[in-house]
């Protein structure tokens, strides 16, 4: 399959303040028909067809019926029903993955936004019909349930999604309740998700006379040139001012709803539908959280310390937070390059991992290019099983996204490894999930680390490193934080602009130390970060991840044999273990008290290496 590209042309300054071109190259975008042709494709009505008359039949035959399933000692019946209910979803799974990724490469497209819109609406109804079904399992007692699963292997199959349904039993609605919040979800958090999404993609900051988008503007805070990246964050602050009452709005809306769903279905805390999503306990959430503040000293206040030195400045002012180090002169990589070392970097773990990652590069299960409109950021989108996964990028050649390819591809990886498991199960809580795309990374910054020659280079290289575990550790961290402090302050009422900008600022200060100066415009920085609006609480997976993964490197470096092996079981694994199961294969708890403290010494062991070449 030849995979079809976009053209970029990428200026940028050398650190001789030189302009120079990076060569025009072809960076891939996505072949979308493994899903669907195109959106008039007549299989994509045919499918909203098939499933919907099929959710309609399923109801009719089992509603109401559930619990005489059980009664009647009928597991193979069960699990029957089971399987009906996964293959109608694995239906379902393909329109909403091929919307969702069609609205993603160009969210200004009204043709993309109406196809996305009219699918989730339709979802929600099909879904409403068939919502009654794991109401109706929950009701089941755990004495009959365990019961039919060990007389019927083919119920007990479903054990790890039985499992985890019953994690949302205690805050269960009735049918009706349940229903209706379904159906409203898509005028409600749906509905503000895409206006914040529209809203950001038509967005553009004015940098020295260019009218750039968010995702390039964000990229010259990376520049070796100062003035530019003042110039960047006084451009994103300036325009981010002017759309603080849409986004407050927009936020204040989801928060409150978040809190009366909380109020109706008795949590206990708001964060606890995604402690239950993830799979992970509170309290280790929270031993986590406690671990990473309490090293804010030794590892960001240190380290950005450091960097202040080398800039030969007295504090950095937050646009200087990226920039390169003296002596790294931006230099960018061909995307064909960047194919190279991440796919050398998981050859050298496993010829497996390289095996399994070829395809996104010839398959056209990347789209790379960046351009006016896409979705900014980067993501891996596990569609369906029957189907494989997609990556997002937005490929501006810096080493920082080479390892995003790396992040992304390991997401890749893990989803096709765990796609065997079926819908249902295939899914990995965020938590485990980010644990092979920071393994991803980890194995091709070593590999990057291992191939430097001189000091400077390897100084260079072991501060990118250190500035993603911090972007990753210590702000994913604050940005939970920051999250606690605005939807618990939400509870009393609306939050002003001045009231969120504050508690932004509170955790910020906080998390990067005396060395970092957050001048004027930085209290606007919340707003653009999109895991506030689609996935609230979702951050500390990330922590979670890397954490998680410094102690499953060192385990790997202490004892490589047999590593590669228990590491794909785990993958495999998908949704069907929890963290517990997941790493005793390995020697590690995550329950452990000191076990996060474990993984950020490696952080700071980086920063002690760091500082050992000061003297160099």
């Amino acid at each position: 399959m030849t995979v079809s590209s976009w053209t970029v042309n990428i200026a940028l300054q050398t650190f001789d303040r030189k302009i120079i071109m990076i060569k025009q190259e072809a960076l891939p975008v996505w072949d979308l028909s493994a899903l669907y042709e195109a959106p008039v494709d007549p299989k994509v009505a045919d499918d909203i067809a098939t499933v919907t008359q099929g959710a309609k039949d399923f109801s009719a035959r089992y509603k109401g019926q559930v619990g005489s399933l059980a009664q009647a000692g009928d597991g193979a019946a069960l699990a029957g029903a089971i399987g009906e209910f996964e293959a109608l979803e694995e239906i379902l799974g393909r329109l909403y993955s091929y919307a969702g990724l069609l609205y993603a490469t160009d969210t200004t497209a009204p043709a993309h936004g109406k196809l996305y819109g009219d699918v989730q609406a339709q979802a929600a109804t099909i879904s409403a019909d068939m919502l009654f079904f794991p109401l109706e399992l929950n009701d089941i007692s755990d004495h009959q349930l365990e019961n039919l699963m060990v007389d019927c292997s083919a119920l007990e199959r479903y054990r790890p999604w039985l499992r985890d349904l019953r994690l949302e039993k205690p805050f269960q609605l009735d049918d009706a309740q349940e229903r209706l919040l379904l159906e409203k979800s898509v005028t409600g958090r749906a509905a503000w998700n895409r206006l914040f999404d529209d809203t950001m993609a038509r967005l553009r900051f004015d940098v020295s006379g260019q009218s750039l988008p968010l995702e390039a503007t964000l990229d010259q805070l990376s520049d070796v040139d100062r003035g530019k990246r003042q110039v960047a964050a006084q451009a994103l602050s300036t325009t981010f001012q002017t759309q603080l009452p849409v986004f407050s709005h927009i936020y204040n809306t989801l928060m409150k709803d978040m809190e009366i769903e909380k109020r109706w279905r008795g949590y206990d805390d708001v964060a606890t539908p995604r402690h239950i999503s993830n799979r992970v306990e509170s309290d280790v959430v929270s031993a986590l959280v406690d671990a990473v503040r309490d090293s804010y000293p030794d590892i960001s206040h240190r380290y950005y310390a450091l960097k202040a030195k080398w800039l030969g400045l007295e504090k950095l002012e937050h646009w200087d937070r990226n920039a390169p180090l003296p002596g790294d002169g931006g230099e960018r990589i061909a995307w064909g390059e960047a194919q190279d070392i991440v796919l050398d970097a998981y050859r050298g773990f496993a010829p497996e991992m390289a095996e399994l990652a070829e395809p996104f590069f010839t398959q056209g299960w990347i789209d790379a290019a960046p351009r006016a409109g896409k979705a900014p950021g980067a993501f891996s989108h596990p569609t369906i099983p029957s189907a494989h996964p997609y990556v997002l990028l937005n490929y501006l050649g810096r080493t920082r996204d080479v390892m995003t390819l790396a992040h992304e591809l390991g997401h890749g990886v893990h989803q096709r490894l765990a796609a065997d498991q079926g819908l249902l199960m295939a899914e990995t809580p965020l938590t485990l999930a980010e644990t092979a795309s920071v393994f991803g990374e980890m194995l091709t910054f070593r590999q990057l680390l291992a191939n430097t020659k001189t000091v400077e280079q390897r100084r260079i290289m072991l501060a990118s490193k250190v500035e993603d575990m911090i972007n990753t550790a210590v702000r994913q961290t604050a940005f939970y934080q920051f999250e606690r402090k605005v939807h618990e302050a939400r509870v009393a009422g609306e939050l002003t602009v001045e009231d969120i900008n504050a508690a932004w600022m509170s955790v910020q200060v906080e998390s990067l130390g005396p060395s970092v100066n957050l001048g004027a415009g930085y209290e606007t920085y919340w707003a653009y970060i999109p895991h506030f609006i689609h996935s609230p609480f979702y951050v500390y997976a990330y922590s979670f991840g890397d954490c998680l993964v410094n102690s499953l490197y060192a385990v790997y470096q202490e004892a490589p044999d047999g590593f590669d092996q228990k590491y794909f079981a785990a993958l495999r694994a998908g949704g069907t273990l929890r963290h517990k199961e997941l790493l005793e294969p390995f020697g590690l708890d995550a329950s452990d008290p000191t076990f996060w403290s474990r993984g950020l010494s490696v952080i700071s062991g980086l920063i002690d290496e760091l500082e050992a070449l000061e003297g160099e």
